[in-house]
C-alpha cells in the first residue's frame, strides 16, 4: 500500500500548508480533501482540513508527523467552499488557513471529537422535511412585484442593485424572490439554500421573526458571532448538510458551507460593518459577488443608500439596478426634513426650542420620537476650565469619556477605566466641567425636560448584556416607548411603526474629516436613521412625520441632498469628485499599517518596506502616523500603496509581501486590501 499523505492548512500566519502522513489505522478508508483532521503542530494538537492529498513529500520522511484523528463523521467540505477560502486568502494576501478554519465553530475544531459527534446526533435527529409554502405574504405594490419577479427569473450569474427608500419594502422583495426559488426547486425535486446577510447582530431577530412568521414549514438558521457556541455548531451543522433552507448571518455567514446556495442577499449593502477590520480584513459583500460568480447564481445587493461602488457598476451596467421609489406602505410618504440653525436658535443641554417643541407635540399625541446622536458615554471630555486640563487617555492619543451613571472615564479605544477624579490632577480645582454631549447627558435632560415621559437610551453600554438590545428594540415596538435615543445602533433596518419624528443632534462633525468617505457615510446615516419615521399610513389628525437637523452650516450642499431626498444627485456629484481625484472606485489601494512600542520604529519598518521595491503602474505613497496614533500604549503608522489597475496591484501585493516576510523588524505589521479607514 503507497503512503498516503495529506496536504493540510491550519490556522497560523505561516503562508504556507503542511505535509502530515496517514498511519495505517487512518489511511482507511482513504481520507478526502474538505475533511477536518486534528494534527499535531509544535507541542500542541490543532484542528485543520485537508486541502490536498498526494503519495510523496518534500518532507524528509523522518521529518514528517503522522495525523491524530480524520473527522470521518462530519461531511467533507466541498470543493466550492474550499474555492472560496482560496480566493480569500489569494486576494488579501492572508494564508489559507486563516481564511478556512476560524469561520468554522469550536466544536468543530475542538480536540476532542465528543462534542462533534454530539452535534452531529442532535442534528440528525431534527426534522429535515421541507415544505416550501409561505402563508401572509402581502400584496406587493407594482415595483416590489417588478422587483422580486426580476430576481426569481435570474438565470446564472445575476448581480443586481435593488435600491429602494427607506421603507419601500426590500425585505418583502427579498422574501418573495425566495419563496418563487424556494418553490421551483421543490417542484423539481432539487434542493435549495437562500442565504441573507445584515450588517449587524442586533438586526437579526427581526429579520428571522420575520422570515420564520413567512416560512413556517422551512428550517430556518442564523449564523453571527452572538450565539452560544453549542447553538452555532447546530446552525452551521444545518447549513452544511442542507437541511437548513434559508440561513441568516452577519459577515461570517459568507464563509459557511451551503452545498445547495441558490440566492445571496445583502442587506443594507453600504454598511461598512461588512468588513471585517481584524485578521482576515476581507468585505463580506465583495466575497458574496465572487461567490455568486463562481456558483453563477444570482445576487442581490439591497440599499436606499448604495455604496459608490455599487452605484457605479449599476451606472455603467455591470449590475441591474431594480428600483423602488415609493414606500410600500399606502399613504405612507418619506418624512419631511428639516435644518435648524444652531446659530440662531441657541440649543440649550444639547437642544434647540424648535426641537423641543417638535418633541412636547408628538408627546401629546402619543406618538414616538427618536434623537439620533452617533456619541456614547456623558460626555466626549472632561475638562478644568482654570487650567486647561482634560481626561487624555494616559495609554492612548485620545480623551477619556465620561461616563456618568458608572463613575467612570472610560476610554472607547482601549477600554482603560479610572474614577472620576475629585479634583484637577494638575492644579487641584474641584470645578471640573463635562465639555459635549454623548447620549447620556441627552438621556439626563431629556428626563428633566419631560419627567412623566418614558424615555430609552439604546447604545454600547446600555445593551452589554445578552438579549438586552433585543428586549430594548421590542420595548419600543410594543409602544411602551415614547423618546429613544441612540447610536447607529438604531439608525437602519427598525421599523418603528408609531414613531414621527426623528431628531438629529451634531452631525456636522463629519463635514470636515478627512477621511474621503465621511461625507458618504454621513448621508448614508442621515437618510437612514430619517427613514426610522413615517414608515405607516398616517392615522387621522396624527402628525406629519419630519426629520430635524440641528447644524452650524445649514447651507452645505450635503445637507441639501438630504432635504431633498436625492440620493441619485448626491452620488453622482461623489462619483464625479472621486474620478477627478483619482480615488476609490477609481483606483485601487491596500493599506499596510505598522505598530511598535516606538513610533520611531513603525516609521522605520514601513520606510524600508515603500523601498525595497518598486514596480511600474503602483504608487507607493509616503509611510504616514495613523490618525489614532497610540492605542493601548502601541505606536501606529501606516503606508498606502494604490495603482489604477487591480491585478498590478494584486501581482505587486504578492511579490512585496514574500519581501517583507523576510523582513526581520520589531514592529508589528499587516496588511489590508481595499481598506475602508484610511
Amino acid at each position: 500500500m503507497e503512503p498516503c499523505i495529506v496536504n493540510v492548512a491550519l490556522d497560523t500566519p505561516l503562508d504556507i500548508t503542511f505535509d502530515y502522513r496517514c498511519s495505517a489505522e487512518n489511511a482507511f478508508p482513504p481520507p478526502e480533501i474538505g475533511q477536518l483532521v486534528l494534527v499535531p503542530f509544535g507541542h500542541r494538537q490543532v484542528a485543520g482540513v485537508i486541502v490536498g492529498i498526494r503519495t510523496g513529500s518534500e518532507v524528509a520522511e523522518d521529518k514528517l508527523r503522522d495525523v491524530i484523528a480524520i473527522r470521518r463523521q462530519l461531511t467533507p467540505l466541498s470543493p466550492a467552499w474550499l474555492a472560496l477560502c482560496r480566493f480569500a486568502a489569494d486576494y488579501y494576501q492572508r494564508p489559507l488557513g486563516e481564511v478556512a478554519l476560524p469561520g468554522l465553530p469550536k466544536n468543530l475544531r475542538a480536540q476532542s471529537a465528543v462534542s462533534l459527534d454530539r452535534a452531529i446526533k442532535k442534528q440528525a435527529a431534527l426534522s429535515t422535511e421541507h415544505d416550501g409554502r409561505p402563508v401572509d405574504m402581502p400584496a406587493l405594490r407594482p415595483a416590489q412585484q417588478t422587483a422580486a419577479q426580476a430576481i426569481a427569473d435570474a438565470q446564472g450569474f445575476a448581480p443586481m442593485l435593488l435600491y429602494g427608500v427607506t421603507g419601500s419594502g426590500k425585505t418583502e422583495v427579498y422574501l418573495q424572490a425566495a419563496a418563487d426559488i424556494l418553490a421551483r426547486a421543490a417542484a423539481d425535486d432539487a434542493p435549495a439554500q437562500i442565504l441573507i446577510l445584515v450588517p449587524e447582530i442586533n438586526l437579526t431577530p427581526q429579520l428571522e421573526g420575520n422570515v420564520r412568521s413567512r416560512f413556517p414549514g422551512v428550517a430556518v438558521v442564523s449564523l453571527h458571532s452572538g450565539l452560544a457556541e453549542g447553538e452555532r455548531t447546530l446552525h452551521w451543522l444545518a447549513a452544511h448538510l442542507g437541511h437548513a433552507r434559508i440561513v441568516l448571518g452577519t459577515r461570517l455567514a459568507i464563509l459557511a458551507s451551503l452545498p445547495h446556495l441558490k440566492l445571496i442577499v445583502i442587506d443594507e449593502e453600504h454598511d461598512p460593518s461588512y468588513k471585517q477590520q481584524e485578521g482576515l480584513r476581507y468585505s463580506a459583500r465583495d466575497l458574496a459577488v465572487w461567490r455568486a460568480h463562481q456558483l453563477n447564481i444570482p445576487i442581490v445587493l439591497g440599499s436606499a443608500t448604495p455604496s459608490l461602488e455599487s452605484w457605479q457598476h449599476a451606472q455603467t451596467g455591470r449590475y441591474r439596478k431594480l428600483e423602488l421609489r415609493q414606500r410600500a406602505v399606502q399613504d405612507a410618504v418619506l418624512p419631511a426634513v428639516r435644518l435648524i440653525d444652531m446659530e440662531r436658535d441657541k440649543p440649550s443641554d444639547g437642544l434647540t426650542s424648535t426641537l423641543v417643541a417638535a418633541l412636547k407635540q408628538r408627546l401629546a399625541r402619543g406618538e414616538q420620537s427618536l434623537l439620533f446622536l452617533n456619541r456614547r458615554g456623558y460626555a466626549p471630555v472632561l475638562s478644568c476650565d482654570a487650567c486647561g486640563w482634560v481626561s487624555n487617555c494616559t495609554r492612548c492619543t485620545s480623551f477619556m469619556v465620561l461616563h456618568k451613571p458608572e463613575h467612570r472615564l472610560r476610554c472607547h479605544h482601549c477600554s482603560l477605566e479610572l474614577r472620576i477624579p475629585k479634583h484637577c490632577p494638575t492644579c487641584g480645582n474641584a470645578d471640573l466641567q463635562p465639555l459635549g454631549r454623548g447620549t447620556q447627558r441627552v438621556e439626563e435632560g431629556l428626563q428633566q425636560l419631560f419627567p412623566t415621559a418614558r424615555i430609552l437610551r439604546i447604545d454600547a453600554d446600555s445593551t452589554r448584556r445578552k438579549g438586552s438590545a433585543q428586549a430594548a428594540f421590542d420595548s419600543v415596538h410594543r409602544g411602551e416607548v415614547d423618546i429613544l435615543i441612540g447610536t447607529q445602533m438604531v439608525a437602519k433596518g427598525h421599523d418603528f411603526k408609531n414613531l414621527t419624528l426623528v431628531g438629529v443632534l451634531n452631525p456636522d462633525t463629519a463635514l470636515f474629516s478627512q477621511d474621503y468617505r465621511a461625507g458618504e457615510r454621513l448621508f448614508a446615516q442621515l437618510m437612514q436613521v430619517a427613514g426610522r419615521a413615517g414608515r405607516a399610513a398616517r392615522k387621522d389628525g396624527g402628525s406629519v412625520s419630519e426629520v430635524l437637523i440641528q447644524s452650524r452650516y445649514i447651507h452645505h450642499p450635503l445637507y441639501a441632498s438630504v432635504i431633498a431626498h436625492d440620493y441619485d444627485g448626491f452620488a453622482g456629484g461623489l462619483l464625479e469628485e472621486r474620478e477627478q481625484a483619482a480615488l476609490p472606485p477609481y483606483l485601487y489601494q491596500a493599506l499596510l499599517r505598522a505598530e511598535a512600542k516606538e513610533l520611531a520604529i513603525a516609521l522605520a519598518f514601513l520606510q524600508d518596506a515603500a523601498a525595497c521595491l518598486t514596480h511600474e503602474g503602483i504608487t507607493i505613497n509616503d509611510p504616514i502616523p495613523m490618525t489614532m496614533t497610540r492605542v493601548a500604549n502601541v505606536d501606529r503608522a501606516q503606508l498606502l500603496i494604490e495603482s489604477a489597475s487591480r491585478p498590478a496591484l494584486q501581482a505587486f501585493l504578492k511579490e512585496w509581501l514574500a519581501l517583507l516576510r523576510q523582513t526581520r523588524t520589531r514592529a508589528k505589521w499587516s496588511l489590508e486590501v481595499d481598506p475602508v479607514d484610511i
